[in-house]
């Protein structure tokens, strides 16, 4: 070995040394605490500055002021971090990763910010070396470390507790263990391995209070290659990516791969994130793939639980579905108070505005955030980067400097820009069809340091680029007129993503993702439409930055700056209007009028206590929600049937009412089928609980009204006459159309189904039945397309439909429910079942299907304009049954329908899935109810072990 390899191997292992040490901070407190602290960077920032603080300034001796540094002060923020901001969030959240994630952002935020105004923005070169200059220091420090933490784990009791909260936090603190307390130990151990990281690598790399931070940041690829688990992993990858870079720096390529080989030698950690973000299955703190959990959730991988976003903090608090945000409109009277505010720089200031010119260009690119986060629920950390693409290419075309392209006036060259990047939302777009939370915010901030690395601060982009503003324009009062009519477009544009079968469709796959596939939403197309409207709008800002300041600055698109426009959009409210014109006049106005930092330190602020906090435009008063007007297209016509009234008496005496089931003129009723539940004989097949139940509409709509028509039996109104083809009236020997052939699922190792097979036939009521664990819902996933089965398939009327998605197979007629209600809490009641009826199999008319749906269901009152967050659970049950039933399925799946529900709302829901077998459709129950299930099941199926075995 030569004497410079063997030198640029020992300069690889100390850098690989430093990473080994952030990398097992971030794996423990990962594993303590299923948190991926992306504050890490920051605190070890800070940790720096204390150091170089004691030391430089005040004159302390080096070993009392480092032992201070990493004893008591990196331990201590570990401890208050834990105390203040993520025990709140765990225990206002649950088991949420993405809410402590946004929270994480937060603290990066707020101390970037606090240091910067602290200690000012400029690098340091003075910080005292720790460990002296000795190569093996640093890796022999890091593998020290995880020894230490490897032996801890398995031969101590502590350590032994830590394994039993990773595995099951719950169970642990049922079994006495304090989980709080094991999760303090993790976070005050990450950020004292933060804070040796930032005193080892200060020395060497710029100390000021955005490199550092973004440098550590980087690093996060290590842990994340270990799959946040493995700490003999994190180590040897760090370790082989610092010599890898190391040795980079021997090769010097000429003509165009030269800069290209130089950027990716000195920044090799930056493409291990992106490529590890990519490759690398998501994990959740127990090491199983996340953000789902298995078998033991009852859901698919990547499926994290009801009531969320795809997000992870969907409705309920902040966030994009937040409370005010999403359910409300902005009123009328803050509109023209907001216009006037924007114009006042016309009136009130001189002709210099070159603070204000950034104010609506900000804007602009922050409502990229609100088409991604707001609208689609999705986490972005990487909009800064599209937007430093806008104004590079701007630039770029307007000096004809882009191969191919011609030179192009400013307008042109903006719109060319917009259009080449808008494409480039795909990078993001595609990974995030299959990922969401933690995992997907990763992937975004990957792409985004990329862009930033190999594009943006490279001297080979943007070495004498000069940027210029359109004919017309040159001064900055004309200019900021420009501005506002581009932002009132854009402001207009994404006003209209709120509104219509768009607007819905956003908005469920925002509030319950697995719901939104269900009900037959192409969560897929969806996700790339928004990206690519984002990166659209992004780049749109991006140019209009540039222009104003006359100027391409890559800081100003560092991904840094992504992190704290992500966290200013979420503090204010993602999907909110106004949330982009607030934070953009904030975040000028505060760094221009006060010392650096003062806006990323009240941004963060803010963030990190987002879980306790609502939206600060949540606190407007809300404008009531006036209801949705058909078009003439979706009313009913006259010749078409008219909807059903709703549940109420029968004109037989003793009979109770099947709900929906009226009278055909010139057709009688559909006789019963031996040993199905039929009209005559309900009551006997009634579930036995007591006096007759309360009509279906008892509950959010109060009682029913003292009169009401008495209905005639009829075909279900939602179910039209169907072509020519197999009966669906429930005759016998009907085949099923549905079926499952040897099906085979398993989760990490455990084996969940094994060779099911199944086929509910049509006009039947099969229930499946067994203890919990037994694979019942994960048959549903597979039936329904949420999970692709290791072995078997499942065929529609004998065509292969296993590689299907769920939105495809909903729109085949193949429609379900969940064991939690996955309603939509954000939408009302009547646009839940419309969002049913406008994605499902039979899309015509779907405002009439709705309607039929809602009378069915007894939600046809008052209670239909009202937001479904907040409504008891029977409500929700009959909301996601309608939605289900507004898109005409063939083949109804229903997991645990009756869970939460009373003795009434049970005994209604039974007459209803009575009807609906009784009008043809194949119902599939799982149900743990005997009462019910003997009261409606034809054919009942035990699932055991994955196994039917009766």
């Amino acid at each position: 070995m030569n004497t410079l390899t063997y030198e640029l191997l020992l300069a690889g292992l100390a850098v690989g040394g430093a990473a080994a040490l952030s990398g097992v901070g971030l794996v423990v407190t990962h594993r303590a605490t299923g948190v991926l602290n992306l504050a890490h960077g920051a605190v070890a920032m800070v940790c720096a500055y204390v150091l170089r603080q004691l030391t430089v300034e005040w004159g302390w001796p080096l070993g009392p002021a480092a032992c201070l540094t990493l004893l008591v002060v990196a331990p201590g923020i570990g401890l208050l971090l834990d105390r203040a901001v993520f025990r709140p969030v765990a225990s206002g959240g649950g088991d949420d990763p993405a809410r402590a994630l946004v929270a994480s952002i937060g603290v990066f935020v707020l101390l970037v910010g606090g240091a910067a105004l602290v200690w000012g923005g400029g690098a340091r070169a003075d910080v005292p070396v720790l460990l002296g200059d000795a190569p093996w220091t640093w890796p022999a420090v890091a593998v020290a470390v995880a020894l230490a933490v490897g032996a801890a784990t398995r031969w101590t009791g502590p350590g032994r507790e830590l394994r039993a909260v990773v595995d099951d936090r719950e169970l642990a603190s049922l079994g006495g263990i304090a989980a709080d307390r094991v999760a303090a130990a993790g976070w005050a151990f990450g950020s004292f391995t933060a804070g040796l990281t930032g005193v080892l690598l200060a020395p060497y790399v710029r100390l000021d209070p955005y490199g550092l931070p973004l440098l550590v940041l980087e690093v996060v690829a290590v842990a994340v290659a270990a799959r946040m688990r493995s700490l003999p992993v994190a180590v040897a990858v760090a370790l082989a990516v610092g010599v890898a870079q190391a040795q980079l720096t021997r090769l010097h390529p000429e003509g165009w791969a030269g800069p290209l080989v130089g950027a990716v030698a000195a920044n090799l950690f930056a493409v291990a994130l992106l490529v590890a973000a990519l490759v690398v299955p998501a994990v959740g703190p127990d090491g199983s793939d996340a953000p789902g959990r298995g078998p033991r959730d009852h859901g698919p991988a990547g499926y994290a639980g009801a009531g969320r976003g795809p997000t992870g903090y969907g409705p309920r608090g902040y966030g994009p579905g937040a409370r005010g945000a999403a359910g409300t409109r902005v009123p009328p009277a803050v509109w023209p108070a907001v216009a006037v505010l924007f114009a006042l720089p016309l009136g009130l200031a001189g002709p210099d505005l070159r603070t204000a010119v950034q104010v609506p260009a900000l804007a602009v690119a922050l409502l990229s955030l609100v088409v991604v986060t707001g609208r689609a629920g999705q986490i972005s950390l990487g909009q800064a980067a599209y937007a430093g693409l806008g104004a590079l290419f701007t630039a770029w075309l307007a000096a004809g400097r882009l191969p191919g392209l011609p030179r192009l006036p400013e307008p042109a060259a903006l719109a060319v820009a917009v259009l080449l990047v808008a494409p480039l939302g795909l990078l993001v777009g595609r990974p995030a069809i299959r990922r969401r939370g933690p995992a997907l915010a990763l992937v975004t901030l990957a792409v985004g340091v990329v862009v930033s690395r190999f594009v943006l601060a490279q001297p080979y982009a943007t070495a004498g680029l000069v940027v210029e503003r359109p004919a017309g324009f040159l001064t900055d009062r004309r200019f900021y007129v420009l501005e506002l009519l581009v932002l009132a477009g854009a402001l207009a544009a994404v006003g209209a993503l709120r509104r219509g079968r768009t607007g819905r469709a956003l908005a469920a796959l925002r509030d319950h993702e697995p719901g939104a596939a269900a009900a037959g939403v192409p969560v897929p197309g969806l996700k790339l439409l928004a990206f690519v409207a984002g990166a659209a709008l992004a780049a749109l800002g991006g140019g209009l930055l540039g222009m104003g300041a006359r100027a391409f600055d890559a800081a100003a698109f560092d991904p840094v700056r992504a992190l704290l426009w992500f966290a200013v959009v979420v503090v204010l409210g993602a999907d909110s209007l106004l949330a982009p014109l607030v934070g953009a006049a904030l975040l000028v106005g505060l760094d221009a009028g006060a010392r650096g930092g003062a806006a990323a330190a009240l941004v963060g602020l803010l963030a990190a206590f987002a879980g306790r906090v609502p939206p600060l435009t949540s606190l407007l008063p809300a404008r009531t929600r006036r209801p949705t007007r058909a078009r003439a297209a979706d009313r009913p016509s006259p010749d078409a049937p008219a909807p059903a009234p709703g549940p109420g008496p029968t004109a037989t005496p003793g009979r109770e009412a099947i709900p929906g089931r009226e009278a055909i003129p010139g057709r009688e009723a559909a006789p019963a089928r031996a040993g199905g539940p039929g009209p005559q004989h309900d009551s006997a097949r009634a579930p036995k609980r007591g006096p007759a139940p309360p009509d279906a509409r008892a509950g959010a709509d109060g009682p029913p009204p003292a009169h009401r028509p008495t209905p005639v039996r009829r075909r279900a109104p939602w179910r039209r006459t169907p072509p020519p083809g197999p009966p669906v009236a429930g005759a016998s020997g009907t085949a099923p159309r549905l079926r499952a052939h040897g099906l085979t699922v398993r989760y990490a190792g455990a084996t969940a189904l094994d060779g099911v097979d199944l086929a509910p036939g049509p006009g039947r009521v099969t229930a499946l039945v067994g203890p919990n664990g037994a694979g019942k819902s994960t048959l549903f996933h597979c039936l329904a397309g949420a999970v692709r089965p290791a072995a078997g398939r499942v065929t529609l009327d004998g065509t292969d439909i296993t590689r299907r998605p769920a939105h495809a197979r909903a729109r085949l007629g193949i429609a379900r429910t969940f064991q939690e209600p996955a309603v939509f809490p954000t939408l009302t009641v009547e646009e839940n079942v419309l969002l049913g009826a406008e994605q499902g199999r039979v899309r015509d008319a779907p405002r009439t299907a709705a309607e039929q749906a809602l009378r069915l269901l007894g939600l046809d009152g008052p209670v239909r304009h009202r937001p479904a967050a907040g409504l008891p659970t029977g409500t929700l049950r009959r909301i996601e049954l309608g939605r289900a039933l507004a898109g005409r399925p063939h083949t109804l799946l229903l997991d645990e329908p009756t869970a939460g529900l009373d003795d009434a709302e049970t005994a209604a829901l039974a007459r209803v899935l009575a009807a609906l077998a009784a009008d043809g459709t194949a119902v599939l129950v799982v149900a743990h109810d005997p009462d019910l299930v003997a009261g409606i099941a034809h054919t009942v199926h035990v699932l055991e072990a994955g196994r039917i075995v009766a």
